[in-house]
């Protein structure tokens, strides 16, 4: 009847109470969660006695590819998901600079991104696109229907600053051809494409699946203090990086994006890595003034962890800026209060050789972005246990939600019919990050030295067990997911 069964595992699913509970996997499925399933002739068999059993996490940012091979980063990133609980991770992906270094139409990008993660990823995966150029605006309804993309992304500072912190040549950057912009203008007809597919008899079955992401900040605000920054001298490292990039710079842009979603009528907004108290204000503000918009807010783990004086070193430069403590203390007051939607982790694995300039303590030098999957549940579960965040919360936070914004309709669940993909986690295990442990390619990580008291000991993805005691096991199984999925 089984493939797979565990035994004994406190077994978390939202609405209900956290059970001792067996898990019963058949064709890479859930099919019962009940106590004492039979085993007789099963396969395979998992002790989850003193464990919890957490739907698999749907890290909905990461960034493979961005500094390495994305064929490369498809395999050890993937592996440090699944260090991290995660199952399914959803990465971004954009013309120009990084990435895969190049412009054209998506029609040629998608099936290249596609071919070079095909059979390497441990963890299933998918993409976000962020039409740079114009062209690609008139590319949205192929993107979703040839692709199964339905998640786009607009980053509200390229236009005018540049990725690591000074202003540059953003039209060299983006490969953008003469004549076009990355500007506010281009932003609402992103929009206004969006929504005119959403509104596209072919796709208005799951028009709820379809939405746009902004990476919120203001590039005039930011070039205009990092000017400032550096030419006083006065601040270093974290610190001086958070006062270049303000948290009101966050703000504005908020509210910049909220009014042009009202004006071109495009309901489903997601607001990215929200950093600061000011920006989780601003989008808590721009929710009222806009109740006919289903605004989502995300926090990445490393903003709820971290904070200027408590990461190790600038290896912690991201955009939006690791912030001050009362900012994250701001973070967890608003997602204890349920206004955050999802965790997730901003993964983008960048090696040391690539991350630190000259001199390499100059932060304004070094690169933007870390890795962090692999302590995604890890993290959210240590610290979130101890502020009165309950395991169901977690779940909802991890996988529910961004499984259901973002069309994987057979994830997010230990249900019966969903697709089996869970992690086992030891909650009493207290252990020391160190950037050696982790399964990145990431040779250092911001979190060195953190102490955590839980840990994920196994993973499996569909059924599939990728992650045995720590270790990673047998071939690659993640599959890209052409989204919407099918509800179960």
């Amino acid at each position: 009847m089984y493939d797979l069964v565990v035994k004994g595992a406190t077994v978390v699913r939202p609405g209900f109470p956290d059970e001792i509970l067996d898990i019963g996997v058949a064709d890479g499925r859930f099919v019962e969660i009940a106590p004492d399933l039979a085993t007789e002739g099963v396969p395979s068999i998992v002790d989850g006695r003193g464990k919890v059993a957490f739907p698999g996490v749907v890290d909905a940012h990461q960034h493979w590819g961005i500094y390495n091979p994305l064929d490369e980063d498809t395999v050890s990133e993937s592996k440090a998901s699944a260090q991290g609980g995660v199952t399914t991770g959803i990465t971004y992906l954009r013309t120009g600079r990084y990435y895969l270094n190049r412009s054209g139409p998506y029609s040629e990008v998608l099936p290249l991104a596609q071919s070079l993660s095909k059979g390497r990823a441990y963890v299933d995966f998918g993409f976000h696109v962020a039409p740079i150029l114009r062209s690609h605006i008139d590319e949205i309804p192929e993107i979703i229907g040839d692709f199964g993309v339905t998640s786009f992304k607009i980053f509200m500072f390229y236009g005018r600053h540049g990725l690591h912190g000074r202003s540059s040549d953003q039209e060299h950057f983006l490969m953008l051809p003469e004549g076009e912009s990355y500007d506010y203008a281009h932003f609402e007809f992103i929009m206004r494409g969006i929504e005119a597919a959403r509104r596209d008899p072919r796709f208005s079955q799951y028009a709820d699946a379809i939405s746009l992401s902004l990476h919120c900040e203001t590039a005039e605000i930011m070039a205009a203090y990092t000017k400032l920054v550096e030419e006083a001298g006065t601040l270093k490292g974290l610190e001086a990086y958070h006062a270049s990039r303000p948290p009101h710079s966050e703000g504005l842009a908020v509210t910049i994006a909220s009014y042009l979603a009202h004006e071109t009528e495009l309901p489903n907004i997601n607001l990215l890595h929200l950093s600061s108290k000011k920006a989780m204000d601003a989008a808590m503000m721009m929710a009222k003034t806009f109740p006919h918009i289903d605004f989502r807010r995300e926090v990445t783990i490393g903003h709820l962890l971290a904070d200027i004086t408590t990461a190790n070193g600038i290896g912690a430069k991201v955009n939006p800026p690791i912030r001050p403590r009362e900012d994250v203390e701001a973070l967890w007051e608003h997602l204890l209060e349920g206004h955050v939607d999802w965790v997730v982790s901003d993964h983008a694995c960048c090696r040391d050789e690539v991350k630190f300039g000259e001199p390499r303590e100059d932060v304004f030098v070094a690169k933007s972005g870390f890795g962090g999957t692999e302590y995604l549940l890890p993290g959210l579960v240590s610290e979130g246990t101890k502020r009165g965040l309950s395991y169901a919360q977690i779940a909802e936070l991890t996988s529910r939600n961004p499984a259901k914004r973002f069309g994987l309709y057979t994830k997010g669940e230990i249900r019966p019919g969903y697709d089996a993909d869970f992690a086992l986690v030891d909650p009493n295990s207290t252990w020391t990050v160190h950037a050696d442990e982790s399964l990145s390619s990431q040779e250092y990580t911001p979190f060195e030295g953190f102490e955590l008291t839980a840990r994920v000991t196994d993973t499996f993805v569909r059924g599939n067990h990728v992650l045995d005691e720590g270790r990673i096991v047998g071939e690659p199984v993640g599959q890209f997911q052409f989204r919407p999925t099918t509800r179960p």
